[in-house]
């Protein structure tokens, strides 16, 4: 039997604020209690709170007179549900305010009614001025981000900050790339404008095409016979920065959930094979089934190991390495907005910790003369080029090899980029060489 969709909508947040779970964790199992007409509302008043959710905390502490306590964490939400209602969707108000109210009585609060009523019916008579008084006085209302990540991106990025804080409350474009063993992107381009999906072609891959609209996947023409893929553009980039020949024994680290696997073996010769290497069972079944849909499951061998140590390697050393190290996440915070929520200021030091980790396993595993591709999806310099710089300094054998294209910011150690309007995410990548010469310098 269905639940309500506002209800349902208040758990997963409930479950937000108390740490219990991602969106992406969370939202399947809140899809499946709601009836199908109400996934798509349930999607946006999740996402849509969790993007603006400081901006809504800010207004809602505001309101109160007091702060919910933990355990009451499942009315808050339900307040600050009823707020992005008000402010964000074409409800009338009426009619937010009472389904609003009424969740108190699903959730047997019902000493909350007159509470959650007064806080709506206050915001609906001073919108205008609480607007204009937070945006003054609160930058959490105003840049809509934790202070730990206005401060950090303030430091690093002064004349960039701005502008990455806005695009990260903007929804990113759904970005496709073309299957050029089946295709080529004009012919992909010529079957959406056949069935009316408007589209350009990508500016930076010749695989990239950017969709005007968002849509389910399964309605994309050959979608679900590979056709294509959803990918970002600057995560395109790996294939073609890797450069890697299909007689070179390569390894894809960190795969999950395959997108750039899928594309090398793209780019590759029917006849080239990769080692894709996962840590969690879980994630390597989604790499199973993207595999799957691409018909590359037979080019690939799928391995369950730990990529920071060496103890499910068979001994013969890699050409090319791929490493998609896991990171904050912070340049797809569009795409991704409870990441705001969830990640913390100190988790970035245990982060680097690790990526320094798995870049020195890697490397051990690299050829002289081999190619080693570190990327990830932040746009914080201590994931990204200190990293690259620490390592450099740490590995004699260690060549860095500046990434000369026209996107991006060029870094000392590295290529970043950040997230762009109807375009690519935040994203960094540094190309290494290990040299044939063990007295060499990478610095």
């Amino acid at each position: 039997m269905a639940v309500d969709v506002r209800l349902v909508a208040t758990r997963l947040l409930e479950g937000l604020l108390s740490q219990q779970g991602s969106l992406a964790s969370l939202l399947p199992n809140a899809q499946a209690q709601v009836s199908e007409r109400d996934t798509a509302l349930l999607q946006q008043l999740c996402y849509g709170c969790t993007r603006e959710f400081f901006r809504l905390d800010a207004l809602a502490q505001h309101l109160l007179k007091k702060p919910f306590q933990s355990k009451d964490y499942d009315l808050y939400a339900v307040l600050l549900l009823g707020l992005y209602q008000l402010r964000e969707m074409r409800i009338p108000e009426h009619a937010v305010v009472h389904e609003t109210v009424e969740l108190t009585r699903l959730l047997n609060k019902d000493w909350a009614k007159g509470l959650i009523n007064a806080v709506l019916r206050r915001y609906q008579r001073e919108a205008i001025t609480l607007d204009q008084t937070l945006s003054q006085h609160s930058d959490a209302y105003h840049w809509n981000h934790p202070q730990w990540m206005l401060d950090k991106l303030q430091h690093n990025w002064p004349d960039q900050w701005q502008s990455i804080l806005v695009q990260n409350d903007i929804k990113g474009p759904l970005s496709l790339r073309v299957n050029k063993h089946l295709l080529s992107r004009d012919d992909y381009l010529d079957k959406l404008q056949q069935e009316g999906i408007s589209a350009k072609a990508g500016s930076m891959c010749e695989q990239a095409i950017i969709l005007d609209e968002a849509m389910d996947v399964h309605h994309l023409p050959g979608f679900d016979q590979g056709w294509c893929s959803v990918q970002d553009e600057a995560a395109q980039l790996s294939g073609y920065l890797l450069d890697a020949k299909a007689d070179e024994h390569i390894l894809d680290a960190c795969a999950a959930p395959g997108g750039k696997l899928g594309q090398l073996l793209e780019l590759l010769p029917d006849s080239a094979c990769v080692t894709a290497l996962e840590l969690s069972e879980a994630r390597s079944q989604r790499i199973r089934d993207n595999l799957q849909r691409l018909n590359f499951s037979h080019r690939c061998q799928l391995i369950n190991g730990d990529a920071a140590s060496n103890s499910w390697w068979d001994g013969s050393l890699y050409d090319r390495i791929l490493l998609d190290a896991p990171c904050s996440g912070s340049g797809v915070i569009r795409r991704n907005p409870d990441i705001k929520l969830l990640r913390q200021n100190e988790d970035l030091l245990k982060l680097a910790s690790l990526q320094m980790s798995i870049l020195t396993n890697l490397w051990s595993l690299l050829k002289p003369g081999g190619t080693l591709l570190y990327a990830t999806c932040s746009v914080f310099p201590q994931e990204n080029e200190r990293i690259i710089e620490r390592f450099c300094k740490q590995q004699a054998d260690a060549l860095f090899q500046p990434l000369a294209l026209p996107w991006g910011i060029a870094c000392p150690m590295g290529l970043q980029f950040f997230p762009k309007l109807h375009s690519h995410d935040g994203f960094f990548y540094a190309k290494l060489i290990k040299s044939t010469d063990s007295g060499q310098s990478g610095l």
